[in-house]
């Protein structure tokens, strides 16, 4: 008997024999990303959420949109020529979790920063039919009718520090204040505002 047929004939053997294929392979796929500079290092000009935009990603993130809206434009002609400069690792370092995501029953969101008004996006947010007619997106009239308190966003930014976000004491210490008494829908439309907008190319 063969060393192969051993192998295929021992179920046991083989299951071992393909975890520590899967492993090794995995371990030289992924572990000299946590020593590269391009996936761990922040690109020029990153900063981190304002506590304004850090809420709008928890409602983002509670609303379910990354369900509909990837936020990662791959290195393809098509994709590069329709939503801009495609994502790279460096702008994901303070996110926590990242939501680039696969799912596209809606656009990609990745550089929709800065694409259309505030105003805008609020008559989207509010009701999509009303700028685009044949949209499948539900309304979210109720970001409108509610308002933050910011009592929580200090301890938020606290949390996010202890994983490497470079927020100060001072940034933390205002956050309450800089967030207190806007609406969800200010806070997710200033959220949508940031995105993508670091790196820029013309279009």
């Amino acid at each position: 008997m063969t060393k192969h047929e051993v192998v295929e004939k021992n179920i046991a053997l083989m299951v071992l024999l393909i975890v520590v294929a899967i492993s090794f392979g995995g371990l030289v796929e992924i572990v000299p990303l946590f020593f590269q500079k391009e996936t761990t290092q922040p690109v020029a000009g990153l900063k981190p959420y304002t506590p304004l935009q850090l809420e709008g990603r928890d409602i983002y993130i509670r609303e379910g949109c990354v369900g509909c809206h990837s936020q990662m434009v791959r290195p393809l002609r098509a994709e590069v020529e329709r939503y801009g400069h495609y994502s790279v690792a460096g702008e994901s370092v303070y996110e926590y979790p990242f939501l680039w995501g696969s799912k596209r029953t809606g656009p990609d969101l990745a550089r929709v920063g800065g694409r259309y008004s505030d105003e805008w996006h609020r008559a989207h947010l509010y009701n999509p039919r009303d700028l685009v007619p044949e949209s499948i997106m539900p309304a979210y009239p109720w970001l409108n009718e509610n308002t933050l308190d910011g009592q929580l966003t200090a301890r938020k930014m606290e949390a996010m520090r202890t994983l490497g976000v470079p927020y100060s004491d001072e940034d933390i210490a205002g956050a309450a204040v800089r967030v207190k008494g806007n609406t969800e829908m200010d806070a997710l439309v200033a959220y949508l505002q940031s995105l993508g907008t670091t790196i820029t190319t013309k279009r």
